[in-house]
């Protein structure tokens, strides 16, 4: 029998409901891989055992009398560590905040999760306050990629991503403000989908404002798209978030993609693409033109998309570090140092035009290429996953850097749905990301593509076992 561990939220499900094991079997099976393997890959901040077992008795109870709560009542679940959860800390991956405190909400995101029965194990790993798109902050130190433990998976949900790809939990809440899902679902070798704005309610609000969303990680889309359907619920605390249009998202999931018009960017502008990764995405875009779409390749680009992020995101994090208790900010990462030091020297002159002119004109392109195309196909990232300890390719340190991923903040600045779907390996065995993007609101068709191409060429995970 297949360890349960390594069951996709969809076969758990399937299991309760023909009694063939419980969510207690299930929870204590993830609680044992988590033991096995955390100590070596380091995805989690907190492992609540005794609360997940609680929770997985309750959700037994309900499937004996055949009535589960929700959609994922009984399903092991992970938090990111940036997403409020009531009684356990939020930590940020930052040493500066304090643990004596009262956490006693839940995030718009966790909220809907609890309500749909799933059992959550614990927080996962983050960058501090999620600025970077690696696996390390000061709090928890190194968190490590489960296909090579020396390259980084990626962040700066990198704890969620590991969590799915080593078969901790099947469903992983990650966030993405700037790459921060797609880039360790890349790197990681897992499936992440970067809802548009307002899809998921998010509570409080943040100074990034539309350009950040809540999202799955997992290692099957059609997991994604029920837990995505789970997290899309409606929450007062958020007067921008989308109304409820009867969203059926797991219902939407075969429709694939004959007949419709897809973009194939190998690259944008003139960005460098290592040429492993640039096959493996031309091999995507050759598999959803024999799924029966039609696919043109372009020459596409977004010019200023690097400068209008930076400045957005610089004056967000000039606020963040500005609200750290002044003794305690040399504790902080460095790097989210130089990030802030430059959002502080920004004039308010030249943010309100990179916030207001500079994202229009780039949506306004994007709004343009979606007039004839229905998806735009293009790499996640560039490059493969590169060594641990460093904060972007070849340096660590004394800059803040996102031009290594050139093809994840642009979609942040549109505020669409963008997913990144596993696509190969390279020479070296590390995984390859393929991104598709959506019109704004069509996360239904983002996924319907992604388990189109799923279904044709279907990941296996490898059996990654670590010994302490």
């Amino acid at each position: 029998m297949t360890e349960l561990f390594r069951l996709s939220a969809t076969e758990l499900l399937e299991g309760f409901r023909r009694r063939d094991f419980s969510p207690v079997d299930a929870t204590r099976s993830c609680l044992d891989r988590i033991a096995q393997v955390d100590p070596v890959l380091n995805a989690f901040v907190l492992v609540d055992e005794a609360r997940a077992l609680v929770d997985a008795r309750a959700s037994e109870q309900r499937w004996m009398k055949g009535e589960p709560q929700g959609l994922v009542d009984g399903v092991p679940t992970t938090i990111k560590d940036l997403y409020a959860t009531q009684g356990w800390p939020t930590l940020k991956g930052s040493r500066t905040v304090e643990r004596d405190q009262a956490w006693d909400v839940d995030s718009p995101a966790v909220a809907r999760l609890r309500e749909h029965g799933a059992v959550l194990l614990g927080k996962t790993t983050t960058t501090e306050f999620g600025h970077k798109g690696v696996g390390d902050s000061p709090l928890t130190g190194i968190t490590r990629n489960p296909w090579n433990t020396d390259r980084t998976p990626g962040g700066s949900s990198c704890g969620a991503a590991v969590s799915a790809a080593a078969c901790m939990a099947p469903l992983n809440l990650g966030g993405d403000g700037g790459g921060s899902i797609r880039i360790p679902a890349s790197f990681s070798g897992v499936f992440g989908i970067k809802p548009g704005f307002g899809r998921v309610p998010s509570a409080p609000a943040g100074l990034i404002g539309s350009m950040s969303a809540s999202g799955p990680m997992t290692r099957s889309v059609r997991d994604a798209a029920a837990m995505l359907q789970v997290l899309c619920g409606d929450d007062s605390r958020d007067w921008m978030a989308l109304p409820d249009l009867q969203l059926d998202l797991p219902g939407s999931l075969e429709q694939g993609v004959a007949g419709l018009r897809i973009a194939y960017a190998p690259t944008l502008g003139a960005a460098p693409v290592n040429p492993e990764v640039a096959a493996a995405v031309a091999r995507g875009a050759d598999t959803f033109r024999a799924l029966g779409a039609t696919v043109d390749t372009i020459a596409f680009d977004l010019p200023g998309a690097h400068e209008v992020y930076y400045a957005i995101n610089s004056v967000a994090f000039a606020h963040t570090v500005a609200s750290v208790d002044e003794a305690r900010r040399p504790w902080m990462d460095q790097g989210l140092r130089v990030l802030a030091a430059d959002g502080e020297r920004l004039s308010s002159v030249d943010y309100a035009q990179a916030l207001h002119l500079g994202r229009s004109r780039i949506g306004a392109a994007m709004r343009k290429l979606h007039e004839t195309y229905d998806l735009l196909v293009l790499p996640a990232v560039p490059i493969v996953a590169f060594d641990v300890g460093l904060d972007f390719p070849g340096d660590r340190g004394g800059e803040w850097r996102a031009d290594w991923t050139p093809f994840a903040f642009p979609f942040n600045l549109t505020a669409q749905p963008a997913c990144s779907i596993p696509c190969g390996l390279n020479s070296e065995g590390m995984p390859i990301g393929l991104q598709i993007v959506g019109r704004r609101r069509e996360e239904a068709r983002v996924l319907a593509a992604a388990r189109a191409y799923e279904s044709t060429r279907p990941w296996v995970m490898p059996d990654f076992n670590f010994k302490r």
